[in-house]
């Protein structure tokens, strides 16, 4: 039988609909509650219709020092993650170059 495992995304929302509290939990993350966070980018392949289906959402109390950083590592593990399912060392070497680009254009602090 194959084997499932489930994460639970809850998103707590103000009166005008704009996230207030966003937290996250999967039973093998060791994490024993679930856990809070100020932004989430969630990208979904659609093989059928062969588009990228998102989710991007950050709470009003992400600072926008914080979402800069955000998309500097968000940039950065997807390199790493476009070097090891395609084994293409050259073009996510770009990508790191961009993302050292990006980091000094939004004064980012590694």
């Amino acid at each position: 039988m194959p084997q499932k495992k489930q994460i639970d995304i809850t998103v707590e929302l103000d009166d005008k609909n704009v996230p207030e509290k966003i937290t996250w939990h999967a039973g093998d993350a060791g994490l024993d509650r679930p856990a809070i966070c100020r932004a989430m980018l969630l990208s979904l392949w659609d093989n059928e219709n062969k588009q990228t289906l998102k989710l991007d959402l950050w709470t009003k109390d992400m600072t926008v020092d914080e979402m800069k950083l955000f998309f500097y590592e968000t940039l950065s593990t997807m390199a790493d993650t476009l070097e090891t399912s395609t084994k293409d060392e050259r073009i996510a070497g770009d990508m790191r170059d961009f993302c050292d680009y990006f980091a000094e254009k939004m004064e980012i602090k590694k």
